[in-house]
């Protein structure tokens, strides 16, 4: 364990044998998907992805599913595991990982009823012919001569991997997979030997996979532990003692949920606590395998008290964060934790390859820096823009009005459920501070102070202010979201949120209002409530919520007007826009959820030139701000 690291992480740091190789941490980046493959093969990218956390200090890479059936494609870019070609990709990815101390394993898959025929147009494969409650497909149900070719699939990937110079394979039983469809009662109907005896298909799969991975390589199995309706913890337990039995399997992976109506637990998002799935990892333990746990942990420290449940830690999000995870750890630094924004998860929804928006990709050092660059605003998009600027090499000042840094985002950290939004902030205030940045927060960046700096360029990051709606006029007791957030207003009673975003915004300013005891409905134009909350996996949470809460949500409604009462009170016009039927709500408060104006910012002194980043250029997420912000300072001015 290096100097830096504190006592606590001392068994988190330490090697781990496995079938007599050596993990070099307790730490693994378990599998997860990545829309990286070319052509159903892992690319170039995938070499780099996983050579990167394996430097950073993961004992143990995971590979993102293999296809053991070039019909099971349930996505474009899965990788089809049984190319022959994938075999020279293999020894890519495994010289890059050992390179870095680290081992490296592929995880094997049929997904089974839980896809899609859109790409194989070949009928889907399940042990029962029950459609999945997300895809909806009603599959075949796999015959014997099928499950022999599902059995035999399983063992030529697990050649290729051999033959490609990993360290093992883990087979997926869990959250997205046939072997789990089969384990599951709520999935398998059968009445013959793979139904009275569910596990029999994992089993047969197990003792082929072993007898070509031979005695050297590592065999794991990832099981659900939970699944609402289906698998019990108890059935994973008594699964997990015959897998122990077979002398085979060399871990045990645990997941919560299921990649289709329960994914919200498999990928959660902030509003789900950390570590909530460890106490099911521990226990499988009891099964005497070494054991995975998981379950939305992104600090070192979380980590470490992890093991308290488990043998292995899984770190999946908080190593796309920051790859360097362990090593800060080793370091004694802190991490740029994951915030559980699940922006990762949205993009790979959208077809787009792994990204997290935090990882600050600091470029060389340029030969044309060493200008004088004043970053105006200290929100995430003028965090990012002065530490890159820094980078490269620029003197740089931020200029930041407020007491403190982080602008909208530091202000919808203060939502209930938020809180995590503000790492991302302190993070890049903290590579500021390491780049050597001037901040000066509490001033004004007026055009008199710009002058004195004498910039050689300037950018601009002043943000965006909300826009009063046109049919509310300048109704008082009509406020943004972010008055009230800011404490600026205090609506009580009856409050009308009207939510044009669909976002967060809205969903969190109405639980703050509710927790403090207003009666709080929801309106929206939109055909589905809160419809931005579904690519992240926060729009079922949101509902419960609500429910809970008694937050009424109302739909396919827009304002016209308000109106002031001679009580005092208000009323909204609302339209019912499919029908053109007018209603009317009569209330206290009013809050808006809108679509923000761009700031111009202060008077720039002739000559210098002025680049727009963030919501001041295109208001838009914390994504769209920081990539602005990078592509930006990328100019090379």
């Amino acid at each position: 364990m290096a100097d830096g690291a504190p006592p606590a992480l001392s068994r988190l740091l330490a090697p781990l044998q496995l079938r007599g190789r050596t993990l070099p941490s307790r730490v693994v980046f378990c599998a997860h998907l990545t829309n990286l493959a070319v052509d159903r093969l892992p690319s170039a990218a995938h070499t780099a992805y996983y050579a990167d956390r394996a430097a950073g200090g993961a004992g143990l890479v995971i590979t993102e599913e293999q296809s053991v059936d070039p019909a099971d494609q349930p996505y474009e870019k899965v990788v089809d595991g049984t190319d022959p070609a994938v075999v020279p990709r293999y020894r890519e990815i495994a010289d890059a990982v050992h390179a870095h101390g680290g081992l490296v394993a592929a995880q094997l898959n049929h997904n089974g009823g839980q896809g899609s025929s859109l790409h194989s147009r070949v009928s889907l494969l399940a042990p029962s012919p029950l459609a999945d409650p997300l895809f909806g497909e009603v599959p075949r149900q796999a015959t014997a001569a099928d499950l022999a070719a599902v059995v035999a699939g399983f063992a030529r990937v697990a050649g290729r991997v051999r033959d490609g110079g990993l360290d093992g394979v883990e087979l997926q039983a869990s959250q997205s997979s046939l072997l789990r469809a089969f384990l599951s009662p709520r999935a398998n109907r059968r009445t013959d030997g793979y139904g009275r005896d569910r596990d029999r298909l994992l089993l047969e799969v197990v003792a082929a996979v072993r007898a070509v991975l031979g005695p050297d390589l590592l065999l794991g199995v990832r099981l659900a532990v939970h699944e609402p309706d289906g698998t019990t913890t108890e059935d994973a337990v008594a699964t997990a003692h015959r897998l122990a039995a077979t002398g085979a399997v060399d871990w045990l992976s645990t997941t919560v949920g299921v990649a289709t109506e329960s994914l919200h637990l498999v990928e959660p998002s902030m509003a789900t606590a950390h570590g909530y799935a460890l106490p099911l990892a521990a226990r499988v333990r009891a099964a005497g395998l070494p054991v995975i746990g998981v379950g939305r942990i992104t600090t070192p420290e979380q980590a470490a008290a992890a093991l308290e449940h488990c043998d292995l830690v899984g770190v999946v999000r908080g190593q796309v964060a920051d790859p360097d995870f362990v090593a800060r750890a080793r370091r004694g630094e802190p991490v740029r934790a994951c915030t559980g924004c699940n922006g990762c998860a949205a993009g790979i929804g959208a077809g787009l390859p792994m990204r997290c928006p935090q990882p600050l990709g600091l470029p060389a050092p340029d030969v044309r820096a060493g200008r004088r660059v004043v970053v105006v605003g200290g929100g995430p998009a003028g965090l990012r823009a002065a530490a890159v600027a820094a980078a490269v090499g620029h003197r740089v000042v931020l200029l930041e009005a407020a007491d403190q840094l982080g602008g909208q985002l530091r202000l919808a950290a203060s939502a209930p459920g938020r809180g995590e939004l503000a790492g991302f902030v302190d993070a890049d205030a903290r590579a500021c501070s390491r780049l050597g940045v001037e901040v000066r927060t509490g001033t004004a960046a007026t055009a008199d102070l710009l002058r004195q700096l004498a910039p050689d360029v300037v950018l601009l990051a002043t943000g965006a202010v909300p826009s009063a709606p046109a049919w509310a006029g300048d109704d008082e007791r009509v406020v943004d979201v972010a008055d009230v957030l800011a404490g600026q207003a205090a609506p009580t009673g009856d409050v009308l949120v009207v939510d044009d975003l669909g976002g967060p915004h809205a969903s969190s300013t109405a639980e703050l209002l509710a927790a403090r005891g207003c009666r709080v409905e929801v309106v929206t134009g939109a055909l589905v409530a809160a419809q931005e909350l579904g690519p992240t996996l926060d729009r079922e949470l949101w509902h419960g919520r609500a429910a809970a809460a008694g937050i009424t949500q109302t739909v396919e409604r827009v304002p016209l007007a308000v109106a002031v009462r001679p009580d005092g009170r208000r009323q909204v016009t609302l339209l019912h826009h499919l029908t053109d039927t007018v209603e009317t709500r009569v209330v206290d408060w009013v809050v808006t959820a809108t679509h923000p104006t761009p700031l111009d910012g202060p008077a720039v002194p002739d000559g210098v030139p002025v680049h727009r980043v963030g919501d001041c250029l295109a208001p838009g997420g914390v994504a769209a701000a920081v990539a602005s912000a990078e592509r930006a300072v990328a100019q090379r001015w």
